[in-house]
């Protein structure tokens, strides 16, 4: 039997990675495939949380860029990270994996109010915790809520699973053919190189935290599982490289 090398991950997803092909909203296979993944690492004994995205719904950033209060456009994002959450929920309650949304904004009707501890005894009873509406603060991005809730309940790893790219690359490979994929990175490195893969209060957050990251492709069914098995997939950034 395989033996996971991390006990309590959180898994960050993009919402694009929901859209799949269609580039908007929640496509159905895609969600499924993530959830049957969430599945295989729960069968192997390892606690899961996640933290979902929501810019197949909306982003903050185009809001503002349209002239919104960014305030009110983060917090629509934050709205949609929600709608992504409880469908996600739905997809891994629906292949008997126990499962629980918790919102940094109240909304007691839908999903739990974030409580730390209350978290951390889900996670023991292996349910899998959703962290939804990110930390509750405009300016904030979901990177920063996967980098702070790992942080809290104390996670070993974060997985960053991509829907465009299987790594962290020297520049955008879709655009620079000769854009170096690296293998490992420091926090500090990835900073001092502008490398886009997470905002730098996210980066900073692990780093002062020591708390590693993987970055990978979700396109391929099994990562998740390979992340936390420890193989060698995507790159890893570490407090010190």
């Amino acid at each position: 039997m395989s033996v996971a090398k991390y006990k309590r991950v959180v898994l960050k997803l993009s919402g694009e990675a929901l859209a799949g092909k269609q580039g908007f909203g929640i496509e159905p296979s895609v969600i499924q495939s993530v959830a049957k993944q969430v599945k295989e690492l729960v069968d192997l004994g390892v606690e899961v949380a996640v933290v979902v995205g929501g810019g197949n719904i909306w982003r903050g950033k185009i809001g503002s860029e349209m002239g919104m209060d960014r305030a009110n456009a983060d917090y629509m994002g934050m709205l949609a990270t929600v709608m992504n959450s409880l469908a996600l929920q739905d997809s891994l309650e629906n292949i008997d994996v126990q499962t629980r949304v918790q919102t940094s904004i109240e909304m007691r009707q839908v999903a739990e109010p974030y409580i730390r501890r209350k978290a951390i005894r889900h996670l023991e009873k292996k349910r899998v915790v959703i962290f939804a509406a990110g930390t509750g603060n405009p300016y904030f991005s979901t990177d920063t809520t996967a980098a702070l809730r790992a942080a809290e309940i104390e996670a070993e790893v974060i997985l960053m699973a991509k829907n465009n790219v299987d790594g962290v690359y020297s520049a955008d490979p879709t655009i620079d053919t000769n854009a170096k994929k690296y293998q490992t990175l420091s926090y500090l490195e990835m900073l001092n190189k502008g490398l886009a893969v997470m905002d730098s209060t996210a980066s900073s957050l692990c780093m002062d935290n020591d708390i590693p990251l993987v970055v990978f492709s979700i396109m391929e069914e099994g990562n998740i599982k390979r992340a936390v098995l420890g193989e060698e997939i995507g790159t890893v950034v570490r407090g010190k490289n």
